[in-house]
């Protein structure tokens, strides 16, 4: 089948964002190296569906070099960079994708990337293992397994096991050290921002910043704020969570209070309904909304457009709603992705760390093809460590290592 983007013109633009990348990702550099010698894919479909931007596009080189043949959809309806799609399609992969997507050409998308029968799957939200199961069953045994790159692509994981329906082994990448550790907290916590800062051109310092959930990616956005000079308060379910937050320095109170002192509101749990009409109602007038979770239905922006009594664009990528109190509540990007959807995501250095993570699970795959019992499979620890020393090296630090002593002390 042949790609589906928008603009082919546009390569040339996206070239020029995948090798500034490429200069600022030395792991994927020594990988690519490696693959071309070794050609571990070779033979191999691997389809790919991560938030399609440059430092995506170059882990899609990557595993191409190592023989790779590669079918690349969208991840989200506002995440996809046309002209790096377009670079992929000039370098001979074949990509399905485009920037503001329906949400049938999104689907239409993805499915054109399982049609392929791919042996390795690469997913970030969990959308391509969703309908491989669901609707193209008979592609499943040519699948050797898959690797999932957030929160809550984990999640549907972890249900779809527990009712016996994860028919391959998936590696869960997110919950890898070098990948939760430094992506969801230093990653989320400075795109957020840019994502805000660029869209919004406003100040941070001085103002309330509300933080729903704090997790990784919320201590991120929290200690972010903090440093541009905000006040900071997290709204948690989870107690512990809670307790971590109060500790770190932050006030802790629901959202429907945090709702009328809250200037801006980013979401980071990966829950449903987080934002609702109460809290609409409840909030100061001009205050903007996002959300950093995977899908669009933390801010319930449905129910905002609902009940509001008018509604306009107030800025590029931002929509106004006044309500019946005369009020007016701003939502960037639509409530999806703010880093992407209105920014670059994250830095090229910390997505370094998260994409060696994915290709030497997706090589760890292809190294135990029918070996793997399990459907819930952790990132092995040497990977971790793998990866953990590599960026050290590449930094110019050296660490202690134990003695044989020391050893057998801790043994």
């Amino acid at each position: 089948m042949a790609s589906e983007i928008r603009n082919p013109q546009l390569w040339q633009d996206g070239r020029l964002k995948i090798d500034w990348v490429r200069h600022h990702m030395p792991l994927l550099n020594s990988l690519e190296e490696e693959f071309k010698a070794s050609q571990p894919f070779k033979g191999l479909k691997v389809a790919l569906s991560v938030h399609l931007e440059a430092k995506t596009a170059y882990l899609c080189e990557v595993l191409a070099a190592g023989g790779a043949e590669m079918y690349v959809p969208g991840s989200n309806p506002l995440s996809t960079q046309d002209d790096v799609a377009a670079s992929l399609v000039k370098a001979g992969l074949e990509v399905h994708a485009w920037y503001d997507a329906t949400e049938e050409e999104y689907n239409a998308h993805i499915r054109a990337a399982l049609a392929a029968g791919p042996n390795i799957i690469i997913d970030d939200g969990g959308d391509l293992v969703n309908l491989i199961h669901n609707e193209y069953p008979h592609l499943i045994d040519n699948v050797i397994g898959g690797c999932e790159e957030t929160t809550t692509g984990i999640l549907r994981l972890i249900s779809m096991n527990k009712e016996n329906k994860l028919k391959f082994p998936m590696v869960l990448v997110n919950d890898a050290d070098c990948k939760h550790l430094f992506d969801n907290r230093y990653g989320t916590g400075q795109s957020v921002w840019d994502g805000i800062n660029r869209t919004t051109n406003l100040i941070v310092a001085g103002k309330n910043v509300v933080v729903a959930g704090y997790g990784w990616c919320g201590k991120g956005v929290a200690m972010r704020a903090k440093g541009l000079g905000a006040s900071v308060i997290v709204t948690e379910v989870d107690p512990i969570k809670a307790m971590e937050a109060v500790m770190d320095g932050f006030k802790v109170m629901k959202m429907t209070e945090a709702a009328k002192i809250g200037d801006f509101f980013v979401t980071v749990t990966g829950c449903c309904d987080v934002i609702c009409e109460d809290s609409f109602m409840n909030m100061k007038d001009g205050a903007i909304c996002c959300n950093a979770g995977h899908f669009d239905v933390e801010v319930d922006v449905a129910k905002l457009r609902e009940i509001a009594v008018e509604s306009h664009l107030a800025r590029n990528n931002i929509m106004s709603y006044k309500l019946s109190n005369g009020n007016r509540i701003n939502v960037i990007a639509e409530g999806r992705l703010v880093n992407l959807a209105a920014g670059d995501g994250h830095p090229a250095e910390i997505m370094d760390m998260s994409f060696a993570i994915q290709a030497l699970s997706a090589l760890y795959l292809v190294r135990n093809r029918g070996k793997l019992t399990e459907k819930i499979i952790n990132v092995p620890k040497e990977i971790d460590h793998e990866v953990a020393t590599r960026k050290l090296r590449y930094w110019g630090i050296e660490i202690d290592s134990l003695t044989e002593k020391q050893k057998e002390y801790l043994d």
